[in-house]
Parts: structure tokens; sequence; C-alpha cells
């Protein structure tokens, strides 16, 4: 398995503290997805974090720099930061579309996962909009056309719908619990391996054309995924029996 890439799951923060007359904002920068490609890393797999604001205006432009990777991850990312760069909104300058680069690079043979949160599939408010790009054509699922979270604060358990395929070899039969997912519809050629106790996809994958891709509908990371995931022992050995699967490892 060549490289992996991870696109997401970083962002800037800016707060503002009011104190009576006196206005104080502050700003940071944060790589939540850091501690997922660190676990990954820990486990043999070579990846790499791409940060969002470096996405917008520099991520993968041609099929050659794309075949670098095995994989490649978006993760609470929309589809906007790739579909309108600061060069073709502030001087109308044509670019390469990246999301069709993606649909090439998985039909020449590529792996493609779409992982969930906010800025996923749809996402929330439909700012993702996933459902009205080239991706829509290469993920396993079909996509809501609004708003398309789930919110479980109770939370809600997985059921392992297919036991016996190898991205769930060595792993645990009793999943920890969500606080959310996105919604989203398994097509008919597509294998879901994981589901919901309510029927919903948690996890669907398929062959497309020459590649292969996967959607995993809840969060790798808070707020959706729970302690109890993120630190449950089959944690990293899922993800990573899901990116060989998907390299055709």
């Amino acid at each position: 398995m060549k490289k992996i890439l991870f696109v997401g799951e970083t962002c800037t923060i800016s707060q503002t503290y009011t104190k009576g007359y006196d206005h104080v904002t502050i700003s940071r920068y944060a790589e939540a997805g850091r501690s997922m490609v660190d676990a990954l890393k820990e486990n043999g797999i070579d990846i790499e974090l791409f940060p969002i604001h470096l996405a917008h205006s520099n991520f993968l432009d041609t099929l050659e720099t794309l075949n670098q990777y095995s994989v490649v991850i978006f993760s609470d990312i929309g589809s906007n930061t790739f579909l309108v760069p600061p060069q073709t909104h502030a001087n109308a300058v044509r670019m390469p579309n990246r999301l069709k680069l993606i649909k090439e690079y998985v039909s020449r043979g590529g792996g493609f996962l779409m992982c969930g949160g906010y800025l996923s599939f749809t996402g929330y408010e439909g700012k993702a909009r996933y459902g009205m790009t080239p991706i829509a054509d290469i993920l396993p699922v079909e996509m809501l056309p609004y708003d398309d979270r789930i919110e479980c604060p109770e939370g809600i358990f997985p059921r392992v719908l297919q036991p016996d395929h190898p991205i769930l070899k060595g792993i645990e039969s009793n999943w920890p619990d969500f606080l959310g997912y996105n919604r989203v519809k398994a097509k008919a050629q597509a294998s879901v391996i994981l589901g919901f106790e309510n029927q919903d996809v948690l996890l669907a994958v398929q062959d497309y054309q020459n590649g292969r891709t996967a959607a995993f509908a809840s969060d790798t990371l808070p707020h959706w995924a729970t302690p109890e995931f993120i630190h449950w022992k089959s944690y990293t050995p899922f993800f990573t029996n899901l990116l060989h699967w998907l390299s055709k490892d």
C-alpha cells in the first residue's frame, strides 16, 4: 500500500470575549484529525494530514500527484473548499475541477473514503453539498438533498451486518455507541457492512470501475464519535482494515 491522504478535520477557531466596553478576539488553529492520523501511523500506515486551509488553494490538481496515494480520505470538509478555489473566486481564473479528478483517480484504481461530519455528504444546512458534485457518482450511497444530520445525544449503537467481511476481520462485534451521523441510503450495488439499530447505514462499500469507495456515515472524532469509540481497542485495527480493503491489499 502506498501513502494515504487524509484531507480535513482541521479548522481555525475565533473567540470574542466581551468585558463591558471592551472586546478581545483571539484565534487558534486546531488539528482534530491529528489524533487519528497518529494512531494509524503507529499501526504501520503511511498517512499524511492535508489541512483544510491548504486544500482550499493547494489541493492536488493532477492525476499524477493523486496517484502517489493508495487512498484519499475526505473527513468533515465541504465541497466548496475544492470547487471554489481563491484563484477562481477572487479573479475568475479557470482551475481544474478537483472533484472530477478524484472521480477519475478512483475509476483508474484509486481508493476513496468519505467519513461523516457536519461538512460531509450533504451536511449541516446542506452546506457540504457533495450530492451535486462528481463525488456523488463514486460513493456507494445516495445523499439526501437537505440537511442530513441525525443527532442522537442519547447514543445509538451500530449493528454488524456482514461479520465475515475482511474489513471486520479481528474486530470486536460489540461496538461502542455514536452521538449522531449523516443519513444516507445505500446504492443497489453497494455492500452494507455496518448499520444502526434503526436500519440506517453506518458503513457501505463498493467497487467503482477499477477502484473502490467507502462511506462511513459518522465521525471518526468528537463530537459524534464517543470517547468509548475513539479509545476502543478495535478503533485503529478497523480503520487499518478499511484502508487495506480500499487499496486492494
